[in-house]
């Protein structure tokens, strides 16, 4: 399926599968659920959901770098944008190769899963474009899609495949869409989880002990310990739902994507629902000067929350 299928697939299954325990209306006025304590100590106190723009064709994998500035990609129109922290929103990058998830690396490069040739890129604060990998095991990869930088400088991502209308074959060279990682400073990608229908979104605990992939096909998000050679092990169901894009705030709480925002606390239990007014919110991340704006792009928009929870530098 394309991305237009499975935004349509997902939205029915995520609207059969879970409440409407909404935390903003669709006006963006935001609306603590009182069931939960927990729930007001997340977003700040009279937030609304603020609209940044909606001049894209479909938005996706958010960043943020050490200053709080936030890059997105807006794939079907190959490039990367930039909304600084002074709200100013601009143009990044052209001719991106198609990117899709992007993760700062600790010296300010930008990490990209390039899908257009099916590899990762690191793009350099000048714009140089270096292909970390090419491929696995000499074929092709399906097509990188979201990614996390453990602390260690190794690189997680996910590689599910969804055809893209850009590309020439209709079929993958690889058996399975698998979860890769790329220790630093190596070439090769070693393939660490293989029991996942379709994995995407993806993120870790900053200490590096655990790590959330989501199986969005299967509509589940599963953690996993990760081995000290970035290997991983004891996989456990974290919670019923799968996700596009993830992030992590600094109290451990995971938000996942797809029919608006769901915020889960480490235990997997679901804390509130942010509904978006977008056809499909596809990935999130925390920025701004202060690392307390929730960044959500969500099909043509983007959007900002104010939160009481931080994300981490």
């Amino acid at each position: 399926m394309d991305k237009r299928s499975i935004v349509l697939v997902y939205t029915f299954l995520l609207a059969l599968t879970f409440p409407a325990v909404s935390a903003c209306s669709a006006q963006g006025k935001a609306a603590i659920n009182p069931d939960t304590v927990q729930q007001s100590n997340l977003i700040a106190d009279g937030a609304k959901l603020q609209l940044i723009s909606k001049q894209f064709k479909f938005t996706e994998g958010p960043a943020a770098d050490k200053k709080g500035n936030v890059f997105f990609t807006d794939q079907p129109n190959d490039k990367i944008w930039e909304y600084d922290t002074n709200g100013k929103l601009s143009v990044f990058m052209d001719k991106t190769g198609r990117s899709n998830g992007l993760y700062f690396d600790k010296k300010g490069n930008l990490i990209a899963c390039a899908d257009e040739q099916n590899q990762l890129w690191l793009i350099s604060p000048q714009k140089k474009i270096t292909v970390l990998v090419n491929d696995f095991e000499g074929k092709k990869l399906n097509g990188p899609n979201d990614l996390w930088i453990d602390n260690k400088g190794g690189i997680y991502l996910t590689d599910p495949y969804y055809q893209r209308d850009y590309w020439t074959r209709k079929k993958p060279d690889l058996d399975g869409e698998k979860v890769y990682y790329l220790p630093k400073g190596k070439h090769q990608l070693v393939m660490v989880a293989d029991d996942l229908q379709q994995p995407n979104g993806i993120i870790g605990k900053p200490d590096g002990k655990f790590l959330y992939v989501a199986d969005i096909k299967a509509n589940k998000t599963y953690r996993y310990e990760i081995k000290a050679d970035g290997s991983l092990t004891n996989r456990q169901l974290f919670a019923e739902k799968g996700s596009d894009g993830m992030t992590i705030d600094n109290r451990g709480n995971i938000y996942l994507c797809g029919n608006g925002v769901f915020v889960f606390n480490p235990e997997g239990k679901q804390l509130l629902h942010i509904d978006i007014p977008a056809a499909w919110t596809g990935n999130i991340c925390f920025g701004g000067k202060n690392k307390d704006e929730l960044f959500i792009t969500a099909s043509e928009g983007i959007y900002v929350l104010k939160m009481k929870v931080k994300g981490f530098d």
